[in-house]
């Protein structure tokens, strides 16, 4: 999709650089979607924090992700260390082919799949494995994102299985799969969006998700 590079270039930072705290981050990037942002249902009532949101290269926000739980943080983590239990969603516009505003390129459509990659690799923003060598990371999240890459364009293999959860309080097909570092799932609304999510500590078969009605109540 055409904002995977920045969706990328927005995960938080390594553990050695500076991340932007929750209370500091604002809702007006939000704002200015034209979609409804999706998050997890009332059933949740624990804290509700804000992350990013991705943009194509007209300008036009086209995802985002909001955060439920514990705050992740890769810093100063030690081997066995308690990382906290969260889950983020992913809210990704469902978009066809189409051209940029200033008509000089052309957008290309998001899927299911559009979510699931962003899914997977902001999760793999949370997972260094903290005994790793800085020299090695590089090798390793490259490594790991390209195969985060393989599994969402390939949403039928044998990788993934499906997860019925309640989206607005209506059961809906998930593509849904775990590993070493967390749990990742994709699936699309009635609304105009697809959904990815994933997290670690909070398990994914009792979640529900809702059309956000305030997006200030997570700044």
């Amino acid at each position: 999709m055409e904002t995977t590079s920045q969706a990328v270039a927005q995960t938080p930072a390594a553990e050695d650089e500076q991340q932007v705290p929750s209370a500091r981050r604002t809702a007006d990037g939000y704002l200015e979607a034209p979609f409804p942002w999706y998050g997890l249902d009332e059933a949740f009532t624990g804290p509700r924090w804000l992350m990013q949101v991705g943009t194509a290269a007209d300008g036009s926000v086209e995802h985002g992700s909001v955060g439920h739980g514990d705050e992740p943080s890769v810093r100063h983590e030690t081997v066995g260390e308690e990382r906290g239990k969260f889950a983020v969603v992913v809210t990704v516009a469902a978009n066809p082919s189409r051209r940029s505003a200033d008509g000089t390129g052309l957008l290309e459509a998001t899927s299911v799949s559009s979510a699931a990659w962003l899914a997977g690799v902001g999760l793999l923003s949370f997972t260094w494995p903290g005994q790793m060598d800085h020299s090695l990371r590089d090798d390793w999240l490259e490594q790991q994102t390209e195969t985060a890459w393989a599994l969402a364009d390939d949403l039928s293999g044998s990788e993934w299985s499906t997860l019925s959860l309640p989206v607005d309080g209506v059961p809906t097909p998930f593509h849904y799969r775990e590993s070493e570092f967390g749990w990742v799932l994709a699936g699309s609304t009635e609304q105009g969006v697809h959904l990815g999510a994933y997290g670690r500590g909070m398990s994914a078969y009792g979640l529900g998700f809702a059309m956000i009605k305030d997006i200030g109540a997570y700044a």
